[in-house]
């Protein structure tokens, strides 16, 4: 009896995996389009004149929170290195 509520698991867990399929694909997309939008405000910063600093850092902080949410619901464990490209 054992063996056959373990395969019930096992097949409810290959179900749920081939769900999730498609919302991973879309995060991780979004993620992506997210550190390309982080790379994008830093370079913009290096050139940009002083009053635009705190406007363009802020933008940064709110991407960096952001990309390290996505990473930690993708399960990632070190969302701090890579969401600051490292």
């Amino acid at each position: 009896m054992a063996e056959i509520i373990n395969l019930a698991e096992v097949q409810e867990a290959r179900r749920k995996a081939r769900a999730r399929g498609p919302e991973r694909e879309n995060l991780e997309r979004a993620l992506e389009l997210m550190r390309e939008n982080l790379a994008a405000v830093a370079a913009e910063l290096v050139n940009a004149p002083q009053l635009e600093h705190a406007e363009l850092i802020t933008r940064i902080e709110r991407l960096l929170a952001m990309i390290r949410y996505g990473m930690r619901m993708l399960g990632e464990r070190d969302a701090g290195s890579r969401a600051s490209g490292g």
